[in-house]
């Protein structure tokens, strides 16, 4: 169970949802990449309605559970953290939709795949009448149809589902085109640009990363040298962010593209990079490469960095991915940021910086504020990006890279991935600042 669920308020295209009126499943399934953003592949996704005339609020999507047994304690956490998140937003919902999206089984139709999720389908209605927010609708979208859980009537649901209507046809897709709302394809494919995949430069890769990590980790950890390694770090990142500057814009939402960038990045500098980013301090300056022509440039090498963590280095993508998804969140690409955190969060699920931006993303809060105490910290320092961070006598590491072992162990209580922030202003210390887009202050959970 993955239990770092996406959870937010109304997008940015709520307006132009709350003023077309959707009516039957037909066009409810129709509207779901635009009220998340993606194809939402392998997902159950929950979204929250209020008022007589049924508003759009918050939306919930995990990926759904393989184990039937998971079925039932996940779909009472799903339906408590989404009427307990809109209620936190001062606004309890009236009613919930939800929607299945699986692709068929090996050897299974679209319709047995259904059939396979209707007792899930039936546990998540059971959750939320529970918690007296009825289900007005319950859809499973597989093998490009749909099927309703909760009408009866075959004249309008057949037993053999109901084809999606083709892809820009419909008033929804009309109305977030006039509204400039993009679908940036299917979830699937927006973790294929994040996560590394078997190809033939793995072994070489890998043996990079051993290389790396054998030379910096006693570096790093010996505290004598910890500035110079992050300073070497920032530098040889600045230097990569150039090189595919240099190498002209990737765009936004072709996988293919990613190779290129692949291609100017040499195996032995990745690995450098990737394991300076473990250590934290070095990741918080990374973190100052945000907005304007730099932020492009620096997303596009940590999704580069992310893809390079391979084999027994899988854990050592959450900093890359955490990064990303800080650079997606503050350039306005929320549906992005989340995808990015989540898979921080399952390379590290104890990692501390992706949990407090999953969170914060997911509460609606306004970036601005660790923006504006990230340029405070640079402005401080009197740089015009990220420095190399000072060492402090005790301060604590937190890096533990796989050829590490013997080092980590000498550093007791430190973590893969530099999982523990320390308070300062600037990352961790701006979440006891940050506010709402609304005002108000942000709460204590992750949902």
């Amino acid at each position: 169970m993955n239990k770092h669920q996406e959870s937010t308020g109304p997008s940015a295209g709520s307006s132009t949802c709350d003023q077309i009126t959707l009516r039957g499943p037909a066009e409810l399934a129709d509207a779901l990449p635009y009220l998340m953003g993606f194809h939402p592949t392998d997902s159950v996704v929950m979204v929250a309605l209020h008022g007589r005339r049924g508003r759009f609020g918050g939306r919930l999507r995990l990926g759904i559970p393989r184990s039937p047994r998971e079925w039932q304690p996940v779909s009472d956490q799903l339906a408590d953290c989404l009427v307990d998140g809109s209620e936190r937003r001062g606004d309890r919902p009236d009613g919930i939709v939800i929607f299945l999206c699986q692709d068929p089984a090996a050897g299974e139709s679209g319709r047995q795949t259904m059939e396979r999720l209707r007792p899930f389908a039936q546990q998540l209605r059971t959750a939320c009448g529970a918690l007296d927010v009825p289900v007005l609708e319950a859809l499973c979208i597989s093998d490009g149809r749909y099927w309703s859980y909760c009408c009866p009537d075959a004249r309008c649901c057949p037993p053999e589902g109901s084809a999606l209507a083709l892809p820009g046809t419909s008033v929804m897709a009309a109305a977030a085109a006039y509204a400039g709302i993009q679908v940036r394809g299917s979830l699937r494919e927006m973790e294929t640009r994040l996560v590394s995949g078997p190809g033939p430069g793995d072994g070489e890769q890998l043996r990079a990363l051993d290389v790396a990590g054998l030379a910096l980790v006693p570096r790093i950890l010996s505290g004598d040298e910890r500035e110079q390694v992050g300073a070497e770090t920032l530098g040889l990142a600045r230097r990569l962010m150039a090189r595919l500057g240099e190498s002209g814009p990737s765009p936004e939402g072709r996988p293919g593209t990613d190779a290129g960038d692949d291609a100017l990045i040499a195996p032995a500098e990745a690995a450098a990079v990737i394991v300076g980013l473990q250590d934290r301090e070095t990741r918080d300056r990374a973190a100052q490469w945000m907005e304007g022509p730099d932020a492009q440039r620096a997303l596009r090498l940590w999704r580069a960095l992310a893809r390079r963590c391979v084999g027994p280095y899988e854990t050592h993508a959450a900093a890359p991915l955490t990064l990303a998804g800080w650079v997606a969140w503050s350039t306005g690409d929320e549906p992005g940021a989340r995808v990015a955190l989540g898979l921080a969060l399952r390379a590290d699920p104890d990692y501390h910086f992706a949990q407090l931006l999953h969170q914060a993303c997911n509460e609606g809060i306004d970036p601005e504020a660790l923006r504006r105490c990230l340029r405070q910290e640079r402005a401080g320092h009197g740089t015009t990006g990220p420095r190399a961070p000072r060492g402090r006598p005790g301060h604590r590491h937190t890096l533990s890279p796989v050829q590490g072992r013997a080092a980590a162990r000498r550093s007791k209580g430190d973590r893969a991935g530099g999982n523990r922030l320390r308070a300062r202003p600037g990352v961790a210390g701006a979440r006891g600042r940050i506010r709402r887009r609304d005002g108000h202050r942000g709460g204590r959970s992750g949902r």
